[in-house]
């Protein structure tokens, strides 16, 4: 019998909306106690300088479990 983890961090998919990832994860077993965004960027020639800016973000909750 293996035992989950008491900690386990979930990331909002692509495809997924914020809801579906909590529900997600009450599937699992685990309520979320920390929610973290992260910025993505991606690199541009902006007058012939490369700089990065930013195009999305990525949520990232920290479930622990019932």
């Amino acid at each position: 019998m293996t035992t989950k983890p008491k900690k386990q961090k979930f990331v909002v998919e692509e495809n997924e909306t914020i809801d579906e990832c909590l529900d997600r994860m009450k599937r699992e077993g685990y309520f979320p106690v920390r929610r973290m965004e992260q910025p993505i960027f991606k690199e541009e020639m902006i007058n012939n300088v490369v700089e990065a800016v930013p195009c999305g973000r990525k949520i990232v909750f920290e479930g622990k479990l019932l």
